[in-house]
């Protein structure tokens, strides 16, 4: 059993408000394939909308390039919603301290130095050469 399938498990179960606030799971459906894929993430909520920080390095999220629908297990409760790449690097940057804001305790694992609850802005843009956000509006 991998981490992702340990944590979809978990996501699944009744220990799910226990043990992972904060995560999800995303599905998307592949834009040449027509497969779904399915993956938990982290996101935080902000302005009616979900956001998912995630690594250029994975490949899940080229699928909503131009913006597609995705289904979400949210709090054990299917979801739909619309989702859109956030790829610029500035407006990757600057949603990264709104990130920071909301989730402080991903600093640290991020490489990202605290300076009085100030994200370090050498680090952010550092770190968000990296990253992209996905913008989720929830359908129902």
């Amino acid at each position: 059993m991998t981490g992702n399938d340990f944590m979809s498990w978990v996501l699944r179960s009744p220990f799910h408000s226990m043990l992972s606030n904060g995560m999800m799971i995303i599905t998307v459906t592949g834009c040449k394939t027509g497969k779904t894929y399915t993956t938990p993430v982290g996101y935080y909520q902000e302005d009616g909308y979900l956001w998912i920080l995630t690594s250029r390095d994975r490949t899940w999220w080229r699928n909503l390039l131009g913006g597609a629908q995705v289904k979400l297990l949210l709090k054990r409760k299917p979801v739909n919603g619309f989702a859109e790449t956030e790829l610029d690097g500035k407006a990757v940057e600057s949603r990264m301290f709104e990130y920071i804001r909301y989730v402080p305790q991903a600093a640290k694992p991020l490489g990202i130095r605290m300076g009085n609850k100030i994200p370090n802005a050498e680090d952010v843009a550092r770190i968000a050469k990296d990253r992209l956000f996905v913008k989720i509006k929830l359908s129902n």
